[in-house]
């Protein structure tokens, strides 16, 4: 299987983030997002356990920089380049205009999108 990143279908998007997701990779999402500098997800994590993501991410970042703060209170900053796994329990505020692509669990990446959505729409984004 593969897929053109523009041809994976758009769940999420803002005039400055968009979020493409496809699941059905054998168990996995695949993922490739945008975000600006200065995003915070902490906003659209709230409610979740522990106000943060529960589901963990493998990918590669191809533009930019984030820093991961994880439920620990320990952070890591993951930059254009870098291979990466984010473990349950984290949040993320973006460093630098971010480019990467991430797989996942289907089951626990549907249920953090799901939420995500609902808080974009409570805080009107």
């Amino acid at each position: 299987m593969k897929i053109n990143k523009d041809e994976i279908p758009a769940i999420m998007q803002t005039p400055d983030a968009i979020i493409r997701n496809i699941n059905g990779c054998g168990g996995m999402t695949i993922a490739y997002n945008e975000f600006p500098k200065g995003m915070d997800f902490s906003p659209f994590l709230q409610g979740l356990e522990n106000d943060s993501c529960h589901c963990p991410h493998w990918g590669y970042v191809l533009q930019g920089a984030v820093r991961l703060i994880y439920n620990n209170k320990s952070d890591e900053v993951v930059r254009a380049g870098d291979v990466f796994y984010w473990p349950a329990g984290h949040t993320a505020i973006v460093e630098e205009d971010l480019k990467f692509i991430d797989f996942s669990p289907e089951k626990e990446s549907s249920e953090v999108m799901e939420h995500i959505a609902k808080k974009m729409a409570e805080l009107g984004e």
